[in-house]
């Protein structure tokens, strides 16, 4: 995984170099047209004022004008590189980075934030502002300092002096501000997920009244990373108003100088303002990089985290497309254990299922069913053994392959902004006649075609506009849609009420003469009566398992009645 990640951002930057010379060309062009103005300068100083020639005035006038625009043209031409080479990177990266961050949630652990995303906003304007043009001109300091030189070796030490000076400063910010911009950086995104959980949870909040106490918590995270860049600000505020003051001491030291030699005789007027101008210019970059330090730290800071990120990004699209499988499923010794966790939460489950069989998943609380669930989709890669459709272990199957022959409905249902036609649909254009053999299939067509605009029906984002039942009666479409050969449902009657139950149990049956493997983790007891096998898990391990008219005597007495069994069942709720 991290190859490809490394290589992803590798193959980015490599196209980049391209741009990167332009860059390089183009800045040479327009520090070498900064020339311009020292040089105009001394002509008309030395040459013009003395010959009173207007006709050599208006030649190097227009001349320095040429230049000039030039200059500018060349500088707009390089804002533009800039901006396209940051647009070209967003497209490269973004995609990239955003399955990375699901990826990384559902197989490592990690929060559950588009952070990356963010960093990749703050690269790309840090490569689309003033803050990185220091950074393509310092290196051509050197050159402006000896043409100081040539024009007088006294001249050139005051500016070589003030060079170093400056650079030292520069040095001093990093290490005075590098390590509090880190932190600030830091307890500034700790505090921004926790915004956006609380904004995600909104409801519960305002129901239960958390929200002061959510505000304060908020509040003392936030002030964490206000003190450490107020820190760093006062700090760098320091650096830079003894740069500035530094730059300017020298711009008059260096006229003092000029005209002290101008008095000896050493040198001519001109080449003293010129000089001038051309340390002004010399000292500038570094001047901007220690002002603009801030920026540059949070880009590095942003690029850091991104080339991380990339480098855990999950290798896809290169595995060889397998045949659409019967359905035949196939659960080996499988254990798991949370990222960071010493338990395990799921220990040596095994069972078998045949194309066209159901499994009806059950058992306490905490038992690891929800779990098993993530298990058997491929979300989850496990700590030990294998889940096989057919085969293929389903952890490895390339996700963009195998999700045409597996639905999947989770615990919390979530839908995303678009169209009823479009969640259903697995947000792909979707051919509409599958999408209305979906609806049937999962009970909504009737429901669907209600709605204000039938499919066409925007839902807001997370499903906002549907109801409880709704959302899941929809994502039950969404999991049935092109009739997947392997079907996991995940408490699917949590949000339905007598009604929806019925269609649910219907659409059951009507996938069951499918022959499609069905998977379901049960909530209710009615369930139960519907499905071939049961599994009961406990602690993580498999307590029982085998077909159904089997299993239900041993969980519910000797003697089932549907009574009996229904209330020995409801007993174990899942939560998993």
């Amino acid at each position: 995984m991290a190859h490809d990640g490394n290589r992803l951002l590798s193959e980015a930057l490599a196209s980049c170099r391209g741009g990167a010379g332009a860059l390089l060309l183009f800045s040479g062009g327009i520090n070498l047209l900064m020339l311009t103005a020292p040089l105009y300068m001394i002509q008309v100083f030395d040459r013009v004022l003395q010959s009173r020639s207007e006709e050599t005035l208006v030649l190097l006038s227009v001349m320095a004008f040429i230049a000039v625009a030039t200059m500018g043209a060349l500088d707009a031409v390089r804002s533009n590189i800039m901006i396209r080479v940051s647009n070209w990177l967003d497209r490269r990266l973004a995609g990239p980075l955003l399955s990375s961050s699901i990826a990384g949630q559902l197989r490592e652990g990690r929060t559950a934030t588009a952070q990356g995303l963010r960093d990749l906003s703050t690269v790309r304007s840090f490569l689309t502002g003033p803050a990185v043009f220091p950074i393509l001109d310092a290196p051509w300091t050197p050159i402006f300092v000896a043409v100081i030189f040539i024009l007088h070796p006294v001249l050139g030490w005051v500016a070589l002096g003030g060079a170093l000076v400056l650079f030292s400063l520069a040095l001093l910010n990093e290490r005075a501000t590098n390590r509090l911009l880190q932190e600030a950086g830091g307890a500034s995104i700790r505090a921004l997920q926790q915004a956006e959980a609380a904004v995600r949870n909104a409801s519960v909040i305002e129901a239960m009244g958390m929200m002061p106490d959510l505000v304060r918590r908020w509040q003392d995270q936030n002030r964490e990373a206000i003190d450490r860049q107020s820190r760093a600000s006062v700090r760098a505020g320091s650096i830079t108003a003894t740069s500035k003051f530094i730059r300017m001491g020298l711009q008059i030291g260096i006229m003092g100088a000029g005209a002290w030699l101008v008095i000896q005789g050493e040198l001519m007027p001109g080449a003293m303002i010129a000089a001038s101008i051309l340390m002004g210019r010399a000292l500038a970059p570094v001047e901007q990089a220690i002002g603009s330090w801030k920026q540059a730290v949070a880009a590095r800071a942003s690029y850091r985290r991104m080339k991380q990120q990339l480098a855990d990004l999950p290798s896809r699209g290169d595995a060889l497309a397998l045949p659409r499988p019967e359905g035949r499923l196939s659960v080996e010794n499988v254990s798991y254990v949370y990222p960071g966790a010493e338990k395990p939460v799921l220990r040596n489950v095994t069972f078998h299922l045949e194309p066209g069989e159901s499994l009806g998943l059950i058992g306490p609380s905490a038992a690891g069913k929800s779990t098993l669930a993530e298990l058997l989709v491929g979300n989850v890669r496990p700590a030990a053994g294998h889940v096989r459709l057919d085969g293929a272990d389903l952890a490895r199957w390339d996700p963009q392959d195998k999700g045409a022959h597996l639905g999947y409905l989770p615990q919390d249902v979530e839908l995303f902004s678009g169209r009823v036609r479009d969640n259903i649909a697995r947000m792909a254009e979707g051919d509409a006649q599958q999408v209305i053999e979906a609806a049937q299939l999962a009970g909504v067509h009737e429901m669907v075609l209600r709605f204000p605009a039938g499919y066409e029906t925007p839902i807001g984002p997370g499903g906002a506009a549907l109801s409880g039942g709704e959302r899941q009666r929809v994502g039950l479409a969404r999991a049935v849609y092109g009739i997947p050969r392997f079907v996991v449902l995940d408490e699917p009657n949590a949000s339905l009420d007598a009604e929806g139950e019925k269609v649910l149990l219907s659409s059951m049956e009507t996938l069951r003469q499918l022959n499609v493997t069905l998977v379901v983790i049960a909530h209710r007891p009615s369930i139960l009566r519907h499905v071939d096998k049961i599994l009961v898990l406990r602690e993580g391990t498999v307590s029982l398992f085998g077909p159904r008219d089997e299993i239900i005597p041993k969980v519910s007495g000797p003697e089932p009645t549907k009574t009996a069994s229904a209330g020995v069942v409801a007993g174990q709720r899942t939560g998993a």
